[in-house]
């Protein structure tokens, strides 16, 4: 089946203290977003990726700037990740291909994950990443707090992949709050069983100072 993903880069720079979105800011000598791209750059399929419109200069120069040429289209991103992903949605026209989704912030994703991720799918129709629980866990609610089991809870990391089929019905329908990932619209949407694959620890998403420094350190032993 083609191959497609869908990046989504709409973030800020804010808890990095940055004026620079977050995705532009350099890690190992290159804008943060090109090391996602990169990753996915096997793919056969297309690579679009979701900006703010406000940010698409920025871009234009970055990509000039450091002679970028991964073939890519840039999309408006929308009010949410939600939205966002729903514009990109419109970009992929054929009716049997698989699309990952997968966060702009999140560079140090392994190859070998993303060629999991894409075949668990193809198996199974879809696949999402996970990492098990490491702390102890409490659950919070307006009366105090309680212990939880943190067995009977994990962690969701991106690319989550689908068919192309069961991601329009997502993305088809009403946005709610809860649509926080593509597994929580797809669930809402069409019913389907979220197949879990195991993910790394490696792939962090990047939003503090400390997340940048382990991505650096990761993407230095991947070279």
């Amino acid at each position: 089946m083609r191959q497609h993903v869908i990046i989504t880069a709409g973030g800020s720079g804010t808890r990095l203290q940055s004026e620079l979105p977050k995705q532009f800011l350099l890690l190992n000598k290159l804008p943060m977003l090109m090391h996602t791209m990169k990753k996915f750059s096997g793919i056969s399929g297309k690579i679009i990726v979701t900006l703010q419109e406000n940010h698409f200069e920025t871009w234009e120069k970055l990509c000039s700037a450091y002679q970028f040429e991964i073939p890519h289209e840039i999309v408006s991103g929308g009010e949410s990740r939600f939205h966002s992903v729903k514009n990109a949605m419109e970009k992929i026209t054929d009716d049997d291909s698989l699309i990952a989704v997968h966060d702009g912030v999140r560079p140090a994703v392994s190859e070998e994950l993303i060629q999991r991720i894409f075949d668990a799918a193809e198996k199974n129709g879809n696949a999402v990443p996970f990492l098990p629980l490491s702390e102890s866990i409490r659950q919070v609610d307006e009366k105090g707090n309680a212990y939880a089991d943190r067995k009977n809870f994990i962690s969701i990391q991106t690319p989550q992949c689908f068919s192309i089929k069961s991601l329009r019905r997502a993305y088809a329908q009403k946005f709610i709050e809860s649509f926080t990932d593509d597994a929580a619209a797809v669930e809402a949407a069409t019913g389907e069983k979220i197949f879990l694959v195991e993910g790394k620890k490696q792939n962090v998403k990047i939003t503090t100072m400390e997340d940048l420094i382990f991505a650096e350190q990761v993407m230095s032993m991947q070279q």
